[in-house]
């Protein structure tokens, strides 16, 4: 009874972030995502330099914010947010593998598919808002919960590593996603792509354009990415603050790095092993920082330590990779770009075009065509 007592008792959230950090954070992030939907307001296909020069900002800039949290708050703040940040940038990376398998099963024009990720960034950061205040009430009144967390870190690891050797880690079927069903069956769709506009007149009634369709399902899959990114970040930091601002400046980085890995990401074809592995280590320390707190005899894993084990993981998998790729191993066994344009037509699934959209409404008029 005691223990269940420790255990369950209250305690408030502890952050080194005032009211007027939250403030400033909170509205830089605002207006770096409006800024960034205003430079995409006109479609246009990204070049390597236009990604690369945003991708090298978008890593300077957070690392910057860690040099500042680590002069102002200390050490041990400073090493658990950049761990923080390796982990959610690790994350980001994987996730970026189904949104590759979203834009080219609903065949997004390259010109549209900045807007794309830019929505599908913009739903992940309210998505992660909601969830990372609701895991900081949980943890502060309720200690069970970093169990809790560290069990679906350990189940969400099995199952990445199940996939991983499955070889089908990320194969995406759009026609089964409950979203896009829902929105086949009741809403009529354009057959084809009208620039940025989600919605349209045509034959004096609303319709929606298959980018409103691929954007509901990206928000879809973003809610699986946010389960899964809160948990892992909170096993190395509890305080929201940090968890905010590691979060949101991985994902804004987002939309300029798919275009700069978007050649090279076929090749991380032992990711899955190296996130399974962090993310069951990750999960390991969570149940351990519970059982110290019932049992002060157990040992703790401290933030340097996890900095380390998760950066020698992610250079582990990184070279195992390129070395089984540069001895013409098949990374598509493993890869997670299954049926993303090398594979031939039989191989791939049916593209969801605007015309297949709209015959899922409406009643079939004629064969789905292959990509």
């Amino acid at each position: 009874m005691l223990f269940i007592a420790a255990a369950d008792a209250p305690s408030a959230i502890s952050t080194v972030a005032t009211p007027g950090l939250w403030a400033v954070t909170v509205t830089a992030v605002l207006a770096l995502l409006a800024l960034d939907f205003a430079l995409t307001r006109k479609p246009h296909e990204v070049s390597m330099r236009e990604a690369v020069g945003w991708s090298v900002f978008y890593i300077a800039l957070p690392l910057a914010f860690g040099a500042y949290v680590w002069t102002r708050f200390g050490s041990t703040t400073g090493l658990e947010y950049l761990t923080g940040y390796l982990v959610e940038k690790s994350l980001s990376v994987d996730n970026l593998f189904v949104f590759m398998l979203l834009l080219a099963a609903f065949a997004v024009p390259k010109e549209l598919q900045q807007r794309v990720l830019l929505f599908g960034i913009a739903a992940a950061l309210v998505l992660r808002a909601i969830f990372i205040a609701l895991g900081a009430a949980v943890l502060a009144n309720f200690t069970w919960a970093f169990l809790l967390f560290g069990a679906i870190l350990l189940a969400t690891a099995v199952k990445v590593l199940r996939d991983q050797l499955r070889g089908g880690n990320h194969d995406l079927d759009v026609s089964s996603m409950r979203s896009v069903r829902l929105l086949r069956r009741f809403v009529p769709v354009t057959e084809d792509y009208r620039g940025t506009r989600l919605v349209v007149r045509e034959g004096g009634r609303r319709a929606l354009t298959p980018l409103a369709v691929v954007v509901v399902a990206i928000f879809a899959t973003d809610i699986v990415f946010a389960v899964d990114s809160v948990p892992a970040v909170y096993g190395i930091t509890g305080d929201p603050f940090l968890v905010f601002a590691t979060n949101a400046f991985a994902l804004l980085g987002l939309r300029a790095l798919y275009f700069v890995l978007q050649g090279a990401l076929s090749k991380l074809v032992h990711l899955g092993y190296g996130l399974a592995a962090i993310l069951g280590f990750i999960g390991v320390k969570l149940v351990l920082h519970w059982a110290h707190g019932i049992w002060p005899g157990v040992p703790e894993v401290p933030t340097l330590a996890s900095l380390l084990v998760i950066v020698g993981v992610l250079a582990l998998v990184t070279a195992t990779s390129l070395y089984a790729t540069r001895r013409g191993g098949d990374p598509e066994r493993s890869a997670h770009l299954a049926h993303l344009g090398t594979a031939t037509a039989e191989e791939h699934q049916d593209v969801p075009t605007g015309e297949d959209l709209r015959s899922q409404a409406t009643g079939p008029r004629r064969p789905p065509t292959r990509s």
